[in-house]
């Protein structure tokens, strides 16, 4: 058995997971897979994590676990088009008619049917937002309640996340930077999105200051390229952009028109926009749709979160009639990954029917130890900087 062939196997046997078959659109039907895992409730969680790409059953193995030693009974789906979920029955990637919101929303939907739940606490991250509110709007009797972290609210985010990033950096020492030409401007989006939601602004400002001495171009290359990795590399089984990027495009205008000012967001998506179809029109109008979201929704958002920035998480609170605002300190985007302890506790709270208590428990929700894969480029990102400092004395 070849490699890939293994891993598919070693995957598919880890231990709850499940497959149904699902309609491709033309006629066929695919296997789609999902797992649970923890001991099983009434109410379970429906965790969707983000991307679109981001696989669900191996990289969550270890979160699984730890919501099941929490007492949560955990559900999370292998979205279509990745890992598991990836292909039809002769193994050939499903074609991107496959590939839509309204199909990822059903096959939500048809899951919690597989397992019996009529409802679900619903939690999604980042890309997952939008599938999660997808889910309320096609099926608002499926939802128990939601956990929103690192909102998305429509195609036209990268408004705010310009506007975000450049409030904290477009003027002082980037600017000298720029009118030195140390930098390229088409670049500094990409790199100081990265540093600031991983390491906050003392990191961004070491950054600068290793440019300034002329000691930083290797660190400074080093993220410029990790954008561009996470939607070009296939991760098989953990990361796989390749197929869903038709949903980004299509539907989630993940390639807005570059403005031509230094901090823009997204760039690395302009050369990609071209393998798949243009972007048509966005599936839902969350914001109105969110006004009719009975159900209770906590919001969480990281202080240092430039993907998914505090305007638009405070306006998807704002917007949803039993809607809370969870701010998250020293916390990037997606808490889900970044600082799982954090998320597990607070959906565990939001079951509990305590979400209005989470904006006063937010401080202590944020110094939870931190745990997740992004805990990971933290580190190294921190290592690369000191070893740039210490080269440069």
């Amino acid at each position: 058995m070849i490699k890939g062939e293994a891993l598919r196997a070693r995957v598919a046997a880890m231990p709850g997971v499940h497959r149904l078959r699902r309609p491709i659109g033309d006629g066929r039907s695919f296997d789609l897979h999902y797992v649970r895992a923890g001991p099983p409730g009434g109410c379970p969680l429906l965790v969707v994590p983000g991307g679109p790409g981001l696989a669900s059953i191996l990289p969550y193995h270890h979160l699984r676990k730890e919501a099941a030693a929490r007492g949560l009974d955990v559900v999370m789906v292998e979205h279509r088009g990745v890992g598991l979920s990836r292909t039809d029955d002769n193994g050939d990637d499903l074609p991107f008619s496959a590939l839509t919101v309204e199909q990822v929303v059903e096959d939500l939907a048809a899951v919690l049917d597989d397992c019996g739940v009529r409802r679900a606490e619903v939690y999604g991250s980042s890309y997952g937002t939008y599938l999660a509110q997808g889910l309320g709007v096609r099926h608002p009797g499926r939802v128990q309640s939601m956990v929103l972290d690192s909102p998305m609210l429509s195609a036209d985010d990268d408004h705010a996340q310009r506007a975000a990033l450049r409030a904290l950096y477009l003027d002082g020492p980037l600017a000298d930077l720029l009118d030195a030409g140390i930098v390229a401007p088409e670049e500094t989006g990409q790199v100081l999105q990265v540093v600031h939601e991983f390491g906050g602004k003392r990191q961004v400002e070491q950054l600068l200051k290793l440019m300034a001495s002329g000691r930083g171009e290797g660190v400074w290359q080093w993220l410029n390229g990790l954008g561009e990795l996470e939607t070009t590399k296939v991760n098989r089984f953990v990361m796989e952009f390749d197929l869903v990027g038709a949903i980004a495009f299509g539907e989630l205008g993940f390639a807005p028109k570059p403005d031509g000012k230094p901090l823009d967001v997204n760039l690395c998506f302009a050369d990609l926009a071209p393998r798949y179809p243009p972007f048509r029109g966005e599936p839902f109008d969350l914001t109105t749709a969110l006004r009719r979201f009975h159900w209770p929704v906590a919001v969480l958002s990281g202080d240092n979160d430039i993907r998914t920035p505090r305007s638009i998480a405070a306006r998807v609170a704002s917007l949803a009639p039993d809607g809370v605002l969870v701010p998250l300190a020293d916390t990037g985007h997606s808490a889900l990954d970044t600082h799982r302890l954090a998320a597990l506790t607070a959906a565990r709270i939001v079951a509990a029917g305590g979400h209005r208590r989470l904006p006063r428990l937010a401080p202590r929700l944020a110094t939870l130890p931190r745990r997740g894969p992004g805990k990971v480029l933290g580190k190294l990102l921190t290592a690369r900087l000191t070893l740039g400092r210490l080269i440069s004395v």
